[in-house]
């Protein structure tokens, strides 16, 4: 479990199928081997890591639901630690369960803010309400408008500087996780709906 609040950016140092190798430092601290680390959003077990960074697994039904499969050396991602229930949970909880990719279709300044808008596919966004939390690439955002294939969040020059986000750009695709809560509210609702003949 993760808070979408980004610790760190990380460098690919090497995308093989199956297995990638990320450069980083800040959330080497305190991990231990087969602890979870965030990777664009992605829950990844660290089988190896040293002073220079980590690496893991790929399995192919992650490659089939992310952008994992999009990675070259030197590309940035977003990194974050699993969440520990004595610490502040400051974004929303995110599972580290990618859904989809969207696209992403804008970025327009607004004051002090950027408006991010992502083509979203309908199965997903079905999933998104305004005022409501998204994580996009693993970080943690608010809904501030939806459309009937899209929604766009605003985020601020911090998450912008200290975020994959500075490097992309209009049609990249981004890892997608809704809010876990309204999926099971609507699991459940399907299943008190009375049969059909």
């Amino acid at each position: 479990m993760f808070t979408g609040i980004i610790e760190e950016v990380g460098t690919v140092r090497r995308a093989e199928d199956g297995e990638l190798a990320i450069a980083a430092k800040k959330v080497l601290w305190g991990t231990n081997l087969g602890d979870s680390i965030s990777v664009n959003g992605v829950d990844l077990t660290a089988k190896f890591f040293d002073e220079e960074g980590f690496e893991a697994n790929v399995m192919p039904e992650t490659y089939r639901r992310s952008n994992l499969g999009d990675l070259k050396p030197g590309d940035l991602v977003n990194l974050e630690r699993s969440l520990q229930l004595a610490g502040r949970l400051s974004g929303h909880l995110v599972r580290g369960v990618v859904e989809a990719t969207g696209t992403l279709h804008s970025f327009t300044p607004e004051a002090d803010a950027i408006i991010v808008r992502v083509t979203t596919p309908a199965d997903i966004l079905r999933h998104i309400i305004v005022k409501g939390p998204v994580a996009i690439d693993g970080i943690s955002l608010t809904v501030i408008d939806k459309t009937a294939d899209s929604f766009a969040v605003s985020i601020v020059q911090y998450t912008r500087d200290n975020t994959n986000l500075a490097t992309r750009k209009p049609g990249d695709r981004v890892n997608l996780e809704t809010d876990i809560i309204g999926r099971y509210v609507e699991a459940m609702l399907e299943d008190r709906a009375p049969a059909t003949a």
